[in-house]
């Protein structure tokens, strides 16, 4: 059945970057690409950040780091 999904993109002061999903998924394997650019469009700086995955009641929170 499909679930509510979203991933997000965040900075290391808990700010939203950037949504890169936000839709009803039906259930299967997905993949997504971050530009490195937040929701304006405008590139972000080198360094840490955090995508936030929720599908249905699952939520995955994991650290990745942006280099340019």
């Amino acid at each position: 059945r499909q679930e509510r999904v979203t991933l997000e993109i965040y900075d290391v002061l808990g700010q939203k970057v950037s949504t890169l999903v936000d839709g009803m998924l039906q259930p299967g394997q997905y993949a997504a690409m971050w530009n490195g650019a937040n929701n304006s469009g405008v590139r972000v700086a080198t360094g840490v950040y955090f995508y936030r995955l929720q599908a249905g009641s699952f939520i995955s929170v994991k650290k990745m780091l942006l280099l340019k």
